[in-house]
């Protein structure tokens, strides 16, 4: 039997696909390429823009035209937050939301042998539990471990408390078990991921985010770990702290901005104003130097004038992050923003890729300014006869060498800049 996937959206998304995959693989399926005919298609679907749900659908349909026969499986953030959206399509076989994953198996073969469309979709109020999905393989030295699922902060533009429910943290002993079982498999580096990550802990008792970046720095042959992403208010004095004397804990955190004016900030329900932000990110410089930040920014956010729009565009110049991820403003229905009045598209258009020069600009000041120095460098590929990794301050670095560097931490001088950092290990 032949299983495909596609997947759509976040890291954890792709995390929550690799983890279903395993366990298809457990029960004797072989993977191919989504393009060939399968017996088994699993779409994993995203809603937080409106090209997600576009391109979900677009997915479904071409898994049904490629076999009319196959058992076809929707899940994820797309159809929990619309199952009737995807019950419309003639075709699909199973429609899960963002819990039951760890059934996936079983229902396929429950719907092989009745052949009668399974539709388990649980009300977002009653997502109550985190789901564990393990997974011990990943294609790159990197590995990452979802630790919590859900938001509780209702920002007026997302869908996402909609579609994954409220903060449910996993277990710390299952954290930490799989976090050794990483380890144990040889992965250099973990990477903390969730849709709200640093938010672990909120709906536990006498256990917190610090909490367990404590417990897991504590973890033998554990050299490198990486927070996916952090708000302000979740960077605690504590965690500071502990970042300045941790070896294992990168220097490099990604603080989403989202918007740098407080008006703006106000309609988006961010629970910051622009100097608390900015302070909390120098207090964190003035004890780690040579931390880098990168964040998250939505562009033409429903309201923003150009003179907003300028505001943001001069915060981020003054808060200096290495990289940007841009999103232009996608109305989501159901929101409090979808009934704000919107921005032009070709406005929003202009802005984006204004932000996404100052993001190369940026990104190419700061890589020059490691010219000379020594960066501790995770080699993750070989690319036309460099070895390729990242450094603790998540740049890209390249080397040549006679020695077989993947899967290796080196520290490795840095002497020039050719859109990328080109080194040698010491």
């Amino acid at each position: 039997m032949k299983v495909a996937f596609h997947t759509l959206g976040c890291k954890v998304n792709s995390y929550e696909s690799q983890a279903m995959l395993n366990m298809f693989e457990e029960a004797g399926y072989e993977e191919v390429d989504f393009k060939e005919v399968a017996d088994v298609y699993v779409v994993n679907t995203c809603t937080v823009t409106n090209t997600g749900d576009s391109k979900s659908r677009q997915m479904i349909r071409k898994a049904i035209r490629k076999n009319p026969q196959a058992t076809v499986c929707v899940v994820g953030c797309y159809s929990q937050v619309a199952p009737q959206d995807i019950e419309a399509i003639e075709g699909v076989s199973i429609i899960l939301g963002t819990q039951f994953r760890n059934e996936i198996v079983d229902l396929v073969e429950k719907y092989q042998q009745t052949h009668e469309r399974i539709v388990k979709v649980s009300e977002v109020k009653q997502l109550r539990k985190f789901e564990d999905l393990n997974i011990d393989r990943f294609l790159h030295t990197r590995a990452y471990l979802k630790i919590q699922d859900g938001c509780n902060n209702f920002c007026t533009y997302c869908i996402i408390p909609y579609a994954r429910g409220r903060v449910r943290s996993r277990k710390p002993e299952s954290v930490i078990k799989q976090a050794k079982e990483l380890v144990a498999k040889g992965y250099v580096e973990i990477v903390l991921t969730g849709i709200h990550t640093a938010g672990y802990g909120e709906d536990l008792e006498n256990y917190s985010f610090y909490d367990l970046l404590v417990d897991l720095t504590k973890i033998e042959g554990l050299k490198r770990l990486r927070i996916s992403s952090i708000e302000t208010s979740q960077i605690t004095d504590d965690i500071i702290d502990l970042i300045s004397k941790s070896k294992i804990i990168v220097d490099h955190l990604h603080v989403p901005l989202q918007a740098g004016c407080d008006e703006t900030l106000k309609r988006m329900n961010r629970k910051y104003n622009c100097e608390q932000y900015y302070e909390k990110l120098s207090k964190i410089r003035r004890l780690i130097p040579d931390i880098v930040f990168t964040t998250d920014v939505i562009v033409g956010f429903p309201g923003e004038s150009e003179e907003e729009f300028e505001k943001t565009y001069e915060f981020i110049k003054k808060v200096g992050y290495t990289q940007l991820h841009v999103f232009p403003y996608s109305m989501r229905k159901g929101t409090p923003a979808a009934r704000m009045v919107q921005v032009d598209e070709k406005i929003k258009h202009e802005r984006v890729n204004r932000l996404i020069a100052l993001s190369h600009e940026l990104n190419e000041n700061y890589a020059k300014s490691q010219i000379g120095k020594t960066l501790r460098v995770l080699f993750e590929k070989e690319d036309h006869g460099y070895y390729v990794g990242h450094g603790d301050n998540y740049l890209l670095i390249k080397v040549q060498s006679d020695e077989q560097l993947i899967g290796q931490l080196k520290n490795v001088i840095i002497d020039s800049y050719d859109e990328m950092l080109i080194g040698r290990v010491v």
